[in-house]
């Protein structure tokens, strides 16, 4: 069956992008323990290009297929996992990017490059990192796995901060989080 992605958020409802989260089956890689370590020789750029020994990665289903997989362990180690072999792979930054961002009634719904959807919230935090004069956002979407807010995005996101009040922060799901390093 051909991919369809998820429609735009602008068309979506909060309980329809949760839908779509819901519906998203990734593989169980926490219930997986593979006797074999090996190296990918994979790199995911800044920018969320992915790279297979120094050739970016042009299909896009490839990129989809590795991204179900990734795992970020407590040593600051990336992986990507199947039943039988965990690859390490160099992360640059943040292994996703999120790429729009959109107000749903009392949360903040995300698309990534690779076409998740992800709901800020107490399972999904943002986090600003960097300083007043260079600020990096980024979301927790799992397994360890964060994704940097992209320019437009991180520019939506404070647009809708300040629609909300003058105090640089943003709520989703009952969490509320500052766009303003610490």
């Amino acid at each position: 069956m051909p991919y369809q992605p998820p429609p735009n958020l602008a068309e979506l409802s909060l309980a329809e992008v949760a839908e779509q989260v819901a519906a998203r089956k990734l593989p169980p890689v926490e219930s997986w323990n593979p006797q074999q370590v090996t190296q990918s020789h994979m790199r995911i750029a800044a920018d969320g290009t992915w790279y297979h020994q120094g050739d970016p990665i042009r299909r896009e289903a490839m990129v989809r297929a590795f991204a179900g997989l990734l795992t970020h362990d407590e040593a600051g180690q990336y992986w990507l996992v199947t039943p039988f072999e965990k690859a390490a792979i160099e992360v640059e930054d943040a292994p996703f990017i999120a790429v729009d961002v959109a107000r749903r009634g009392e949360g903040l719904a995300f698309r990534l490059n690779t076409d998740d959807l992800v709901i800020a919230g107490p399972q999904n935090a943002l986090v600003a990192r960097g300083n007043a004069e260079t600020p990096a956002l980024y979301l927790q979407v799992r397994r360890g796995c964060e994704a940097r807010l992209n320019r437009s995005t991180y520019q939506q996101l404070a647009e809708i901060a300040l629609e909300e009040g003058d105090d640089w922060s943003v709520a989703s799901l009952g969490a509320r989080f500052s766009l303003l390093p610490q």
